[in-house]
């Protein structure tokens, strides 16, 4: 699969999950969620922390997002992605984006070992969206 068609399949998801999303506005975790809703989709942000972001209830853990997910962004520390990889494979998610830092060579082994779509090449969400900063 060229990185369009692998692209194309990710964003084919009946909804999203966004691991690592985050009340601030200035981080990534924020505007990937953000990016998402201005383009209609429907993304359910994955925080621990915070029982809803930008006016979406939140999942506190992969394994609580709801079936219709089958794509995860992921925005977290490449430790961190690593430990959630193989939760988000054992839930069922097809496409795993891996947004620029957040990348974990182990990570994208595992995925690819198993079949799942990863994109993990430097592509970022927000440009192939075209996120605006309102």
């Amino acid at each position: 699969m060229t990185i369009q068609e692998q692209i194309q399949q990710f964003l084919a998801s009946p909804a999203f999950g966004v691991v690592g999303a985050s009340v601030n506005r200035e981080k990534y975790g924020n505007k990937v969620l953000r990016c998402y809703l201005q383009n209609g989709k429907n993304a359910i942000p994955v925080n621990p922390n915070e029982p809803e972001i930008e006016g979406v209830p939140c999942a506190a853990t992969i394994n609580d997002l709801p079936a219709e997910v089958q794509s995860i962004s992921m925005i977290t520390p490449p430790a961190v992605t690593a430990r959630l990889v193989p939760l988000a494979l054992e839930k069922g998610i097809k496409n795993i984006w891996m947004q620029p830092g957040a990348e974990h060579p182990e990570a994208v082994a595992l995925c690819l070992e198993q079949g799942v779509n990863v994109i993990a090449d430097g592509s970022c969400l927000l440009v192939v969206m075209g996120y605006h900063d309102h």
